[in-house]
């Protein structure tokens, strides 16, 4: 087994991004079962997925259980990796972004459950900051839910851009597209989003 196999995952490889590397033929082996190709693939992709997972949790703990579980889901998942729809990057990284977003969600649940315990400890609750704390939950299922809505182009470029903490041109790189295309999908995506949750322009 490549000893890389066993390198902590979750602490991103310091042999950066091999010049040419067929992300795509790797998935591919990694659905066989291939755990050189495995290996291979997190050398090539972890500084970036680092950087989505920390740009979102902002906690480097965080970010490494983030990592830990995204490629662990990418291992299992490789085989549904269809190359027409996208790069195998921009498909990874979107897994990465996701289980980060969830992460964040989940430690908001569990900061808005303690928050309600020691509201019950008093006589008077503080409605105004429960409200508050539905509101804002109630707002992410809404934004969950129209992300859902774009194109997976446009998605991922949005996510890239907004979420993932990228410029333009980073985007353009990861998906492999021109620049302007990359801002036109984004530009396209964010009017979609607006449309759909009824945001005044």
């Amino acid at each position: 087994m490549d000893e890389r196999v066993n390198q902590p995952v979750g602490v991103p490889s310091s042999e950066g991004t091999p010049a040419g590397a067929d992300l795509g033929g790797l998935l591919k082996r990694c659905a066989r079962g291939d755990e050189s190709a495995f290996a291979s693939f997190y050398d090539a992709t972890s500084s970036r997925a680092w950087g989505v997972a920390l740009r979102v949790v902002r906690n480097r703990a965080q970010a490494e259980e983030v990592m830990q579980e995204a490629y662990l889901t990418a291992w299992r998942q490789s085989g549904r990796f269809n190359p027409k729809r996208g790069r195998a990057e921009a498909w990874f990284l979107t897994i990465v972004h996701r289980t980060a977003v969830d992460r964040v969600r989940s430690a908001e649940a569990s900061t808005r459950r303690e928050q309600k315990y020691g509201e019950q400890s008093y006589d008077a609750p503080e409605h105004d900051a429960t409200a508050s704390a539905v509101h804002r939950s109630l707002e992410a299922r809404r934004v969950h839910g129209a992300l859902e809505a774009l194109t997976e182009l446009q998605r991922q470029a949005v996510e890239l851009a907004y979420w993932g903490g990228y410029t333009h041109t980073e985007v353009a790189g990861i998906l492999d597209i021109p620049v302007g295309t990359a801002k036109t999908r984004i530009r396209d995506g964010l009017i979609r989003l607006r449309d759909t949750l009824g945001v005044e322009a």
